[in-house]
């Protein structure tokens, strides 16, 4: 019974006219744009765009070199130097992105234990030359400078974000 009813369907081109009636009801709806650069759709406030590495307000870099980020990293974009100050800590030396091969997935915020590396909400950027997409640590640190007052404000608690 059930091969009759498909056979008699694909005769009366029923997918067909189903498809025909919803393009029908679509093209008479209001259509809704958005003009990009003038206009911007709201953002989620769990998106996640370029990195950033965040300081202390004294100044002071956050990473300590612990490489959890580099080791939780499903793409391997990441690639970390480390080496011992004289105060017996462990500071970065190298700390690059490679965002050709990041997947934006955000494990390597959520493993930072001191909320060194953050994902920002900026997506409007672009390369130009080979090689503009690994971001360098000096690269990443301004980043974090200059966006440190929204990094902050998605931080808080209470904040949808975490």
């Amino acid at each position: 019974m059930n091969r009759i009813r498909n056979l008699i369907r694909s005769f009366t081109l029923s997918e067909l006219l189903n498809g025909m009636r919803l393009t029908g009801r679509r093209f008479a709806s209001r259509k809704f744009t958005v003009q990009y650069p003038e206009e911007k759709t709201p953002q989620s406030p769990r998106f996640r765009g370029l990195h950033a590495l965040r300081e202390y307000p004294n100044g002071e870099e956050r990473c300590i070199g612990c490489k959890l980020c580099e080791a939780v990293c499903p793409a391997l974009a990441i690639t970390i130097d480390t080496e011992e100050r004289e105060d017996g800590s462990r500071r970065t030396t190298r700390y690059d992105i490679d965002l050709f091969k990041c997947v934006y997935c955000g494990f390597c915020e959520e493993a930072c234990p001191v909320d060194a590396v953050v994902e920002t909400r900026i997506f409007e950027y672009a390369f130009f030359e080979r090689g503009e997409q690994v971001m360098t640590k000096e690269m990443l640190l301004e980043v974090g400078r200059k966006h440190e007052a929204q990094i902050a404000e998605d931080r808080k608690p209470g904040s949808l974000d975490h």
